[in-house]
């Protein structure tokens, strides 16, 4: 299981993805260009010292992606019709998240394996991107059994 970030924008919302992945071992993909700089204060804020706890990959573009991925790409999008909690997710899934301010191109939209979306109350557009990648790779790591042990201590 792997999260994709898309050209991110917004450095504060990929630092929180890029802490979920942290802590739940779920690696992050980034496909560039990003909106920001890696040393960006707010990205390094919001993914504070879980940076180098992280497994993330920084792919250079859309096309060295497509290359070396190893899974299905499930694309979430406004405009999916299918629910991620009526799909069954594998193991080996990127769950792939768009820009914040435009989504995905076409081409994008073409190569994804499957689309999906949060449901939301009518007449509501969208989740933060962060809270997308959060409620929906929950889901995937549940069906899948692929939730870490849980390594609190408790006194």
């Amino acid at each position: 299981m792997r999260i994709a970030l898309f050209e991110p924008d917004i450095p504060q919302n990929t630092g929180a993805i890029i802490r979920l992945g942290a802590c739940l071992g779920v690696p992050v993909d980034i496909i560039e260009p990003c909106g920001f700089l890696f040393s960006d204060t707010g990205f390094r804020r919001a993914g504070m010292d879980y940076l180098e706890l992280a497994e993330v990959m920084r792919h250079p573009s859309w096309d060295q992606f497509l290359a070396s991925r190893g899974g299905r790409i499930i694309l979430m999008t406004t405009t999916a019709q299918t629910a991620y909690t009526a799909f069954p997710f594998r193991s080996t899934d990127i769950i792939l998240l768009g820009r914040e301010s435009a989504g995905v191109p076409g081409n994008v939209h073409e190569a994804a394996d499957a689309r999906l979306r949060v449901p939301l109350r009518a007449g509501l557009r969208s989740l933060n991107v962060a809270m997308t990648a959060a409620i929906v790779i929950g889901e995937a790591l549940r069906q899948t059994g692929q939730f870490p042990a849980d390594g609190r201590t408790i006194s």
